[in-house]
């Protein structure tokens, strides 16, 4: 019973602690501080860990009531009321004793207590790994292909709704896409819109103010992530205002405790939740990472925004245009390192088109190749469901350039009347 209080307590005290707490564990000297920061880093890790060790010790206490109550009744065949009697105590012993006060006590006292168990849980988060690494899998699994099933079901139907609606009214390209934007915006990842790691400009802890200005001259940006060994992990972000001040200091001036607190997401998080966050949090700029808290790409709030009212230029960004050409009304080239998202957004398409076939592909020349089942060559033709591909340029390892025809809404509604 004390083993599944402490595991209870452990999950209120580590993730009661604030922000604020975080920020002095990361650069504390504090070896106990230093594994919660790390532990905390991956807090969906972190909490399977917990419920796995707890539920473990529930078990354990159930099988210890079943054998006590064997050897007091000198039976094994229980009678009905010494089984619910056994299993009401067993429930009130369990929910009070070893998760409602420990609980209470945590909230009050997260802090001491998350440095005294922080050994042991990071410990038994290592010798857990391949039980905790199975469950996330399966719950991956079960959330990808059927919790979101009814979702994007209804999606579909809102989507059908819109494609009646924009054949049978006269509207605007600029109106069209902004109706797609807002249906869409509620089925869209953060994978699916965040910048790669290998495009994200971050500086290096260990650069001196002077190393740190032709950078800034040269990038631009308000605001940097900040690492200290190498991208993998990002220690914070860097706003550049708040080093304003202090430019004309040399170079033992110590700029590193000026970066902030990063916000870290996973890639599965839908984008309207992170616009949530960033509101609540008042930040504009996300980290992602996966299960292992390595980063994999960055999003800011500009990011989530243009995909409702499209692309936002000021007059310091530089015009990237997407690299595809539109024949017609239906039909287009497109560069194969062009994304999916970008693709799906051009040609007004469901961003769930090609979900049943795109694998980890997220690009059009990693989707030719799921499609294909291998590099195709020049001048091979697929269809798929409502789309027709036409490789234009391929070599032996990968897609350069592929023709795309989309079936339209309108003529597929024609073909069904």
């Amino acid at each position: 019973m004390l083993l599944s209080a402490l595991a209870s307590g452990a999950e209120a005290a580590f993730f009661a602690l604030s922000d604020a707490e975080l920020e002095q564990y990361k650069n504390s000297h504090n070896k106990a501080e230093q594994k919660i920061y790390r532990l905390l880093q991956t807090p969906r890790k972190l909490l399977t860990t917990l419920l796995i060790i707890n539920n473990g010790i529930n078990v354990s206490i159930i099988t210890l009531f079943a054998y006590v109550s064997w050897q007091v009744f000198g039976t094994r065949s229980l009678s009905a009321w010494a089984i619910i009697c056994c299993m009401l105590l067993a429930t009130f012993s369990i929910v009070f004793f070893a998760e409602v006060l420990p609980k209470i006590y945590a909230n009050k006292r997260g802090a001491s207590i998350a440095r005294k168990l922080a050994p042991a849980i990071s410990f038994l988060q290592e010798v857990s790994k391949p039980l905790s690494s199975t469950l996330m899998g399966i719950s991956d699994y079960i959330e990808k292909h059927y919790l979101s099933k009814s979702y994007h079901q209804s999606l579909e139907e809102l989507h059908h709704s819109l494609d009646m609606a924009l054949i049978n009214e006269e509207t605007s390209p600029e109106e069209r896409k902004l109706l797609r934007g807002i249906v869409n915006f509620g089925s869209i990842t953060v994978g699916q819109i965040m910048r790669q790691r290998k495009d994200i400009v971050a500086f290096n802890m260990n650069a001196t103010i002077p190393e740190l200005l032709p950078l800034i001259l040269k990038w631009g940006y308000s605001r940097v992530p900040v690492y200290a060994h190498s991208k993998d992990k990002i220690e914070g972000i860097l706003y550049i205002k708040d080093l304003l001040p202090h430019i004309n200091e040399g170079p033992e001036f110590k700029w590193q405790h000026l970066i902030r607190v990063p916000l870290l997401v996973s890639e599965q998080k839908h984008i309207a939740e992170l616009l949530n966050d960033f509101k609540d949090k008042h930040v504009h700029m996300a980290i992602v990472v996966d299960e292992e808290g390595k980063t994999t790409g960055l999003l800011t709030l500009e990011d989530v925004v243009e995909e409702i009212v499209g692309e936002i230029n000021d007059e310091f960004d530089d015009d990237e245009e997407i690299i595809y050409s539109q024949l017609d009304e239906n039909t287009f080239i497109f560069d194969g390192k062009t994304s999916l998202h970008d693709f799906c957004k051009i040609a007004e398409i469901p961003f769930d088109s090609f979900n049943e076939v795109k694998s980890d592909a997220s690009s059009v020349a990693g989707l030719m190749r799921s499609v294909f089942g291998r590099v195709p060559r020049v001048g091979e033709t697929l269809s798929y469901g409502r789309f027709h591909f036409t490789i234009e340029s391929a070599d032996l390892k990968r897609v350069k350039r592929v023709k795309i025809n989309v079936t339209s809404k309108k003529e597929v509604f024609q073909k069904a009347s």
